[in-house]
């Protein structure tokens, strides 16, 4: 059997009413469309399965290659958990226009709901142009029942936290949280491997039909987490050549590095499967057996067995580093 590499993939990229164009323009997709709003980089979920781009296993899919490798592609104790399933989703997300007002189900009301896990998430905002805002949990401590009276007399934003957003900002979901992604920001999005998201409000926009949107009303109570939170927003301090951790949940832990020389990544503690993700500059990856380039807005998984790398970039660049704690 051929040894395993640092796999690329085909990027998925989704039409949506309120993208945009940078996905294009500022990441490299291979899109020509006004309303791209989201790039899936690797992806498990069912229909929406990454397929590798280059070497010896391009035209594989994600789930064909989990069925063959097992742990050695994904680390013993995530199959052992997971199976075939890819755990994670990673995504682009270019909001032209500002994203309906949705919460996300936990583990245990969407597998008893839709069999599937629920979705925590997090967002590193690349890209926030002008007064870009996200909306983000209540602004002081709501009942279930002033919600809903909120809500239904079109007055839901009064109670919402609303963030002014800048570039490498970063903001931690867990399902419950109620959020909306606001005109004018190109984000990176870390989750769950699931596809479930209940739209509570819409701003009465109709879709390309003419048609308002699917709202989820009933659904998403179960699902809210109506408490106040001191923060929304996760604070950091930079580091140059050296990590810094930005989410750590059962989920995913998420780090950041900023990158002006060469530097050793070691993996032999972790058994996981590593995502980076290129969010400014570039990198050569070597490895044994090869080397391969990464670009901004390029996305690489390199699988359990690979535990030793070098990475040098070509100028100063930044990277998030991803895997299964």
């Amino acid at each position: 059997m051929n040894r395993l590499y640092p796999l690329k993939f085909e990027p998925i990229v989704l039409d949506k009413i309120w993208g945009g164009t940078r996905l294009h323009t500022i990441l490299n997709k291979k899109t020509q469309s006004v309303k791209a709003g989201e790039s899936w980089e690797i992806s498990g979920v069912r229909n929406q399965i990454s397929i590798v781009s280059d070497g010896f296993l391009k035209g594989n899919n994600l789930q064909e290659l989990i069925e063959i490798y097992m742990g050695d592609l994904v680390g013993d104790h995530v199959f052992e958990k997971f199976g075939v399933e890819f755990p994670i989703l990673i995504k682009f997300i270019d909001a032209n226009d500002k994203l309906s007002i949705q919460v996300h189900p936990d583990d245990s009301l969407a597998g008893e709901r839709h069999g599937s896990f629920g979705k925590t998430e997090m967002w590193y905002v690349l890209k926030a142009e002008g007064s870009a805002e996200i909306t983000v949990g209540f602004n002081r401590r709501i009942t279930k029942e002033e919600y809903l009276k909120n809500l239904n007399n079109k007055l839901l934003e009064n109670i919402l936290n609303v963030e002014m957003v800048q570039d490498g900002d970063v903001f931690f979901l867990p399902a419950g949280r109620i959020h909306a992604i606001g005109a004018g920001i190109l984000l990176a999005e870390i989750q769950q491997t699931s596809d479930i998201t209940y739209r509570i409000y819409d701003y009465d926009r109709p879709d390309d039909t003419g048609n308002l949107r699917e709202l989820h009303t009933q659904e998403a109570l179960d699902a809210i987490d109506f408490n106040f939170y001191d923060s929304y927003k996760t604070s950091y301090i930079q580091q140059v050549n050296d990590f810094v951790t930005l989410a750590e949940c059962p989920y995913f832990t998420t780090n950041l590095c900023q990158v002006n020389k060469s530097i050793e990544l070691d993996y032999f503690r972790i058994d996981s499967f590593i995502i980076l993700i290129c969010v400014e500059g570039g990198f050569e990856l070597k490895y044994q057996g090869g080397n391969i380039k990464v670009l901004k807005g390029e996305t690489i998984l390199i699988p359990a067995v690979v535990k030793n790398l070098e990475l040098k970039p070509f100028t100063e660049s930044k990277f998030l580093e991803v895997f299964i704690p």
